[in-house]
């Protein structure tokens, strides 16, 4: 495993496409929740529930249905207030539909909040 993040969005992204009502990602990670609380908020995936094993613990998400795709982006591009169209053309099928992630100076968010706010950022992935 090479990252946790990319790691965690295919496992999310395989158990859709077979159907599944839930999943277990391991190993959780601070940066992997505050990322699946924004794919909670948008209503992609359900309720998300911390599992203490002792260890770096895991994640068990419910899922909807609702995740045609989900992917980490690599390498991690910068990306300016007035460049998020560009990034949306590049990730996101249409204007409206989906979500890019974004690490920003005040949190991890989602482009729409950024643009909101006026702030840059690292794409980290994208769900629509």
């Amino acid at each position: 495993m090479i990252d946790p993040l990319t790691n965690a969005l295919n496992t999310i992204l395989s158990n859709e496409e077979r159907h599944k009502k839930e999943c277990i990602i391991s190993p959780a990670s601070t940066l992997l929740g505050k990322v699946l609380r924004i794919i909670q908020s948008k209503g992609y995936i359900g309720e998300i529930e911390f599992i203490d094993d002792g260890r770096a613990g895991k994640l068990r998400v419910q899922l909807f249905g609702r995740i045609n795709e989900c992917k980490a982006v690599r390498p991690r591009f910068s990306v300016k207030v007035r460049d998020y169209e560009k990034w949306e053309k590049r990730f996101l099928p249409a204007r409206t539909l989906g979500i890019l992630i974004i690490s920003t100076s005040r949190g991890v968010m989602s482009h729409e909040s950024a643009k909101a706010q006026n702030l840059g950022g690292k794409i980290l992935a994208y769900v629509y």
